[in-house]
């Protein structure tokens, strides 16, 4: 089983991790959303990114260094939260295969948080 969560872990760190540099240093210009959408302000999605990059971070770094190892559970749970309103806005806006994404990202991050603290802590 740690395998398997060390495997997930470093997956969703690099989608993590990617996502919230391309919000925080956009090197394209974004185009514009669908008729209809809502699209959250500029400084919203670079705290989504800043806020991503850090729990992509939180996911592998308390392991690999063996220091506050609890912080992972935080950041998959932290991670979680943010793909949940992920969900909601690609759901209201651009209906539920949107969704589907996120929502199995959030799944994952669900899984790590819950086997990172129940079935194989990393101490």
């Amino acid at each position: 089983m740690n395998i398997v969560l060390w495997i997930i872990q470093i997956l969703l760190a690099l989608l993590f991790v990617f996502s919230g540099l391309t919000k925080l240093l956009p090197i394209i210009t974004m185009p514009p959303p669908p008729p209809g959408m809502w699209m959250p302000p500029m400084w919203f999605l670079k705290f989504i990114g800043l806020c991503e990059l850090l729990g992509g971070l939180g996911l592998v770094l308390p392991g690999l260094f063996r220091r506050q190892q609890h912080l992972t559970v935080l950041a998959a749970i932290g991670l979680l939260i943010i793909m949940i309103g992920a969900v909601v806005i690609s759901v209201m806006g651009m209906g539920i295969a949107a969704g589907m994404l996120p929502l199995i990202t959030g799944l994952l991050c669900a899984f790590v948080a819950y086997g990172r603290s129940k079935l194989s802590p990393l101490s």
